[in-house]
């Protein structure tokens, strides 16, 4: 006979260790993710939304396109920002990307 006979060999004694140790990895780079990545963008997204829900008339602001004005106006979904003298324009409340302090279009100009 040119193949030699094959004998069967009993399981090695901690295999089903072995299947939880090989998922350990993976587990592991989910929760990294999650801190890494998830958790800081859903801290991002509810300070955003906060800010948002507290606009004023008055209050400056920069919008996402880098527009700099002072809000006239406040809807449930737009705003109203004067960005020069007799210059109005309506933008998305969720375009507005940074609340700045009072006075720094003054100090702009």
């Amino acid at each position: 006979m040119l193949i030699p006979s094959a004998f069967a060999q009993a399981p090695a004694a901690g295999a089903g260790d072995a299947g939880l140790m090989s998922f350990l990895p993976i587990v592991l780079m989910f929760v990294l993710l999650y801190f890494l990545m998830i958790r800081p963008q859903m801290k991002r997204a509810k300070e955003h939304k906060t800010m948002v829900e507290a606009l004023q008339k008055g209050d400056e602001v920069i919008t996402g396109g880098g527009v700099l004005g002072r809000i006239t106006k406040v809807s449930e979904a737009y705003v109203s920002l004067e960005i020069a003298p007799n210059t109005e324009v309506s933008v998305q409340k969720a375009a507005v990307q940074t609340l700045l302090p009072k006075g720094t279009l003054k100090s702009i100009q």
